[in-house]
């Protein structure tokens, strides 16, 4: 049971450093060799490759908002459902359903599995 709240405690960290676009708290809960895959490209990312994407999306994203619709523990890490949203530089709204992975080892994120739909990513693109 620990395990379980160990792993929520870190996904609760994580996003709480992701909604402010900070880089320093991102990666503490990563662990400093952690994987970041994508479905959209089938690549892995590493811990600051994340962190550029991370920076970038608040370039063209106000009010960063990781909306948790369902999130899980599961053995050996958590499972979340969750729609990134904010506001578009052009005072639109901006919402992409995802759906993420993780593994959690030493109280640390080491792998991050994201399912999303590029599609609704096009108006960052924009």
């Amino acid at each position: 049971m620990e395990q379980h709240n160990d792993a929520l405690a870190v996904a609760e960290r994580f996003e709480a450093a992701l909604n402010k676009g900070d880089a320093d708290g991102v990666r503490a809960a990563y662990s400093p060799d952690a994987k970041i895959w994508h479905n959209f490209d089938d690549k892995y990312q590493t811990v600051e490759e994340n962190i550029k994407t991370m920076h970038w999306l608040h370039t063209r994203l106000n009010d960063v908002k990781y909306d948790i619709q369902s999130r899980i523990a599961i053995p050996g890490g958590f499972l979340q459902q969750h729609i990134l949203r904010g506001m578009l530089t052009s005072g639109k709204p901006f919402a992409l359903h995802a759906c993420a992975i993780c593994k959690v080892e030493n109280g640390r994120i080491s792998e991050l599995k994201e399912y999303l739909d590029t599609a609704q990513a096009r108006p960052l693109y924009e």
